[in-house]
């Protein structure tokens, strides 16, 4: 009952947040998320997605709710992970989200988030794919001060692959969550020759012709943006190629 009341309390209340914070609840919701019954585990998970949700837009509670070296946050960070990892299914969702929310509090460092979000790409489930995608782009976007290690991160654990596959072959909400974080990754890092072999220009040319994108500009434009780099940059490499052969 009270992780149920909190979560309510918490939702869009800076001060209540900063109320639950600060009485260090977090450490409680960490364990909880452990060793609470299925209907608190769920109820926990969901005041943890509340709280980061006011985190996200509030750089002061966000500062001090979640510092990198905080104990509180690091058990509440690991739990929400841990989730992720089993893809326990009821409490997936709000901690796919949890963990979006707090993307730009994560050190370039803090490798082990962005793994186990890559691999719910692949998910069956089209709505955890969606929010895996929707929860990277908060690390890649350009917002992100370190979008840059976090694409390269991204990259790494193999997204292209997935992402190219979702948006070919997704429903259309995951379609258009996962092209807009290709795009984002394709325009941070347009040199990459994982991005090149998986024929990322092709897809995004092929997406550029699609309705569902052309509809939105805001989308149309990250992406008209994101095809310039990568041709660019693939001219360049196909120039530089045919050099090293005559």
């Amino acid at each position: 009952m009270a992780a149920r009341a909190l979560r309510q309390l918490a939702k869009g209340n800076v001060a209540i947040c900063r109320s639950i914070t600060e009485s260090r609840a977090l450490l409680c919701f960490a364990i909880l998320l452990e060793k609470g019954s299925e209907d608190v585990k769920y109820n926990c998970a969901l005041a943890v997605k509340e709280i980061t949700a006011v985190a996200e837009k509030d750089a002061e509670l966000r500062r001090s709710a979640f510092k990198p070296n905080s104990p509180a946050c690091k058990a509440a960070v690991d739990q929400v992970l841990k989730i992720i990892e089993k893809e326990d299914t009821k409490l997936l969702i709000p901690c796919i989200k949890a963990i979006g929310n707090l993307a730009r509090t994560f050190r370039a460092t803090e490798t082990r988030i962005i793994g186990p979000l890559v691999r719910l790409l692949d998910e069956r489930e089209a709505e955890v794919s969606r929010e895996a995608a929707i929860s990277l782009t908060k690390f890649a976007c350009s917002e992100n001060y370190l979008h840059l290690d976090h694409s390269k991160a991204i990259i790494s654990a193999g997204g292209a692959k997935h992402l190219v596959q979702l948006v070919y072959l997704g429903e259309q909400t995951v379609q258009v969550s996962a092209l807009v974080l290709l795009s984002y990754i394709a325009l941070h890092v347009p040199d990459s020759e994982d991005l090149a072999r998986a024929e990322v220009l092709g897809v995004l040319e092929w997406a550029s012709k699609q309705p569902s994108v052309t509809q939105d500009e805001t989308i149309e434009a990250l992406l008209q943006e994101s095809k310039g780099r990568l041709e660019l940059y693939q001219s360049r490499g196909s120039r530089g190629f045919q050099k090293l052969h005559q």
